[in-house]
């Protein structure tokens, strides 16, 4: 049984792997910084998931669990390692922003098109959005990184309009880069939980697949995909921010969540057998 647990794991581990190893070896990132970031991972997870209850997780235990000596989890301790909180902030704000353009009709044309908008000045403007759905940020901090990314655009009257109906960088390698990291690791989170947890508590999670598609047919399937899931995300998008605490004040309850659904689109040439 500990055999199968273990080749099954491994066979994943490597499917995982690939794709991720592809997009490390495109933007110039060896081996040993992966490996050295592997380790990083373990150590945190080790020393902040797998804590005993009600003992302090100590570096002898951490080594004991992720086979790295005492020396080495003190030497990735020390590494200043980049922080993602800074990026995420900037994504869920601006994406805040964008979601308002999109649903609140103070901000489309009632027929759930965005408005050209000023950006400050008398109605409906930029301005008035961003200090409805990001709070206290300047309304240029967030203009600037909607411009910067490529989801808006400035008018000859001044006026912005929006390119695209969620934060999707058209433009900047590392931002797209910064998606990869939030949305698969949610991804794997959902795996992880469903692995372990009563079948009657998993999270949703399900994908349709077919493997002998022509390719004639692929351009109104990828139609269909954007069309339906865009439409999801939408009418999801407007029931979480009449639940949300920073969207609407008048929210009560307890705790605090962080919660959303992900879609995506994927697409291969067929290959019926595995590589060796």
């Amino acid at each position: 049984m500990a055999d199968t647990h273990t080749k099954a794991i491994s066979a994943a581990m490597l499917k995982l792997l690939r794709p991720l190893v592809r997009v490390l070896l495109r933007n110039g990132v060896p081996y040993g910084v992966f490996a050295d970031l592997a380790k990083r991972a373990y150590v945190d997870v080790a020393m902040h998931d797998l804590e005993v209850p009600g003992r302090k997780q100590t570096f002898s235990r951490a080594s004991v669990i992720t086979g790295l000596s005492r020396k080495e989890i003190t030497r990735l301790q020390k590494i200043d390692y980049p922080k993602v909180a800074e990026s995420a902030d900037r994504y869920n704000r601006a994406a805040r922003v964008i979601s308002g353009w999109v649903r609140d009709s103070r901000f489309n044309d009632g027929n759930g098109q965005p408005r050209s908008l000023p950006i400050d000045g008398n109605g409906p403007t930029f301005a008035d959005l961003v200090k409805q759905f990001s709070g206290d940020v300047p309304a240029r901090a967030i203009l600037d990184e909607l411009l910067r990314v490529g989801v808006v655009e400035k008018q000859p009257n001044g006026n912005l309009r929006l390119l695209e109906r969620a934060y999707v960088p058209r433009t900047g390698e590392a931002d797209k880069l910064g998606i990869l990291g939030t949305d698969v690791a949610g991804l794997i989170s959902t795996i992880d939980r469903n692995l372990r947890c009563d079948p009657d508590l998993a999270f949703f999670q399900r994908k349709v697949y077919y493997d002998n598609l022509p390719d004639e047919v692929i351009p109104e399937l990828l139609s269909l995909t954007t069309e339906h899931a865009q439409a999801l995300l939408e009418r999801l998008d407007g029931w979480m921010s009449q639940h949300d605490r920073d969207n609407n004040t008048d929210v009560t309850g307890t705790g605090r969540r962080c919660a959303g659904v992900g879609v995506y689109y994927f697409e291969d040439e067929a290959n019926l057998e595995e590589p060796s």
